[in-house]
């Protein structure tokens, strides 16, 4: 049986919650997250009741109160914060699945070459994790796998700060795709989803599956579509 003590502890006033996530980023110990679009405690033992997170808050919904509850427990924190940590999505260790951050600095054209503006791998949906760290706090571009191919200028308009995942609502698992996205939104405080697509009807499932991601996860955040003619051009 866990002990209780009376202690300082987060109070989430939920009426004044809108679910931004802001808190659970700033929290060290990993003890808020966002569900239903609701920020919560994930355990009381996982709050160390200093309060870093309430200034955070744009809608002062977090205060900090004294009461009987859990003790503050160290060791599960570090056993929660180790299990947050980006796995590897597949048991063969492919190199292709192994989190990478890049740190682009502007750098002039040369010899009609641009740099690549892509500052983090992977990109396949499948094989990113909802917890990598590029992900925390993004803003999140969900890309048709042939819209950079389309679209000459994806990388400059598209790419450039920002997260990117990519994925086909046809050819790949849409399930487990919408999955994974759900898992994103819950874990990862992505601030708003720009949805770039080609104007083919099938590819209007990156926005089905986006809204279903959304309810799922009760997160409520800016959605984007931008839709991509055939022939490179951004429709409308």
């Amino acid at each position: 049986m866990k002990t209780k003590v009376v202690r300082d502890i987060i109070r989430i006033d939920e009426a004044k919650c809108d679910g931004c996530g802001a808190c659970a980023l700033k929290c060290a110990e990993g003890a808020i997250e966002i569900y239903k679009g609701k920020a919560r405690l994930i355990s009381e033992n996982y709050c160390d009741g200093l309060g870093a997170c309430i200034g955070e808050c744009p809608r002062g919904a977090l205060t900090i109160e004294r009461r009987e509850t859990e003790e503050f427990d160290d060791e599960a924190v570090k056993k929660h914060l180790e299990a947050q940590k980006p796995q590897p999505i597949l048991p063969c260790g492919c190199p292709s699945t192994a989190v990478q951050e890049f740190k682009r600095e502007p750098v002039p054209a040369r010899g009609g070459k641009a740099p690549s503006l892509l500052g983090h791998w992977p990109v396949q949906l499948a094989l990113v994790s909802p917890t990598a760290p590029f992900l925390k706090g993004a803003d999140l571009v969900l890309a048709a796998h042939c819209g950079p191919f389309a679209y000459g200028n994806f990388q400059e308009d598209f790419i450039k700060g920002r997260a990117v995942v990519c994925a086909c609502p046809k050819l790949d698992d849409f399930q487990a795709h919408q999955q994974k996205l759900t898992e994103i939104l819950r874990r990862s405080g992505v601030k708003r989803i720009t949805v770039v697509r080609m104007e083919v009807p099938c590819c209007g499932g990156l926005m089905f599956m986006v809204k279903e991601a959304l309810r799922a996860s009760g997160r409520d955040v800016p959605v984007t579509e931008v839709v991509l003619t055939t022939k490179g051009e951004i429709a409308g």
